[in-house]
């Protein structure tokens, strides 16, 4: 009767990142939970994921119709707070209110719906670090402003769809619609 509410993490080994640069900056594999395209009715996304080398994740500032919780803790286990990197991270619209700040320990950020954010650089890792970003939505997904006004855009990762196991994600968000009761 519950069964669509217990879930086995598959591995992934997601290699998004701009062109030129370096794709070793995160062990592998990692482990993503992709909110409602893995459990239906989920309102809740998160990625888990180790960084080993400097890498410049997220570049473009963006916001979301729901909180975000982004977590940094030190990626040697089992003491998540031995620490040794230096992260920076921008609240706020750039330009207008934003405020950079530099996370130089274990660190909880939460990003309330609809603030701007980002950049996010991961600019020294001295020890790996294990980080975190949690965003209680169905998928992972921002609103980014663009030239041609404001843009929602999602994304899924590297997984099959669920309802044609001959093609990726395209993040149509039919599985979104699903109910686990169902």
């Amino acid at each position: 009767m519950y069964e669509k509410l217990v879930f086995e993490f598959p591995q992934e080994n997601n290699e998004a990142v701009a062109d030129g640069d370096d794709p070793g900056f995160v062990v592998k594999p990692q482990a993503y939970f992709r909110g409602a395209s893995q459990i239906p009715g989920s309102q809740f996304n998160v990625g888990f994921q180790i960084f080993v080398k400097p890498f410049f994740l997220d570049r473009v500032p963006h916001r979301h119709k729901h909180d975000e919780y982004l977590i940094f803790l030190g990626g040697t286990f089992p003491n998540v707070f031995d620490f040794d990197a230096d992260i920076e991270f921008t609240l706020g619209e750039v330009g207008v209110d934003a405020e950079t700040f530099v996370i130089n320990k274990p660190t909880i950020i939460r990003v309330p719906a609809g603030l701007h954010h980002c950049p996010l650089n991961f600019k020294r890792i001295g020890k790996p670090v294990f980080f975190q970003a949690a965003l209680m939505e169905p998928m992972f997904g921002g609103i980014y402003d663009t030239p041609d006004g404001e843009k929602e855009m999602w994304y899924n990762g590297p997984m099959q769809c669920k309802y044609d196991p001959a093609k990726k994600c395209d993040t149509c968000g039919k599985c979104l619609t699903e109910d686990w009761k169902t």
